[in-house]
């Protein structure tokens, strides 16, 4: 591969804001934007553990459309807006994760996009093979 690949779904906030869901680098390097458990404009999901799993599973759809997996995951990032909620997040990270051991960070912030929100998710993938 030797240009980028992006990859878009349609979220209002891709157009709003100009980003893409995912990005591929040449080097085979896969950033993916923050995700959240928001679905069809709605919050799906009402607690930390559930809306993890469920901006989890957005990254996954993004990784999907590239031909990756969970297993191709090599960092996780976890924004949090309550330290609180450690515990939940961090058990769903590990029910999705426990096999690929990625290096992740968790980090409470002030604030999400949404009030709603108590988790936002970031994951970087490699696609072995294409480094230089």
């Amino acid at each position: 591969m030797s240009e980028l690949r992006r990859v878009r779904t349609g979220a209002p906030w891709e157009d709003v804001f100009a980003y893409s869901r995912a990005v591929e680098l040449p080097n085979g390097l896969v950033l993916v934007s923050g995700c959240t458990s928001i679905v069809d404009g709605e919050i799906a999901g009402g607690g930390p553990y559930e809306q993890a799993l469920n901006a989890f599973d957005v990254a996954f759809t993004a990784l999907a459309e590239l031909g990756l997996g969970r297993e191709d995951v090599v960092r996780t990032r976890m924004y949090l807006t309550h330290a609180r909620d450690v515990d939940d997040v961090g058990r769903a990270h590990k029910e999705l994760f426990e096999t690929v051991r990625p290096a992740a960070s968790m980090l409470i912030v002030a604030g999400l996009v949404d009030p709603g929100l108590v988790v936002e998710v970031e994951v970087e993938a490699f696609r072995r093979g294409t480094a230089a």
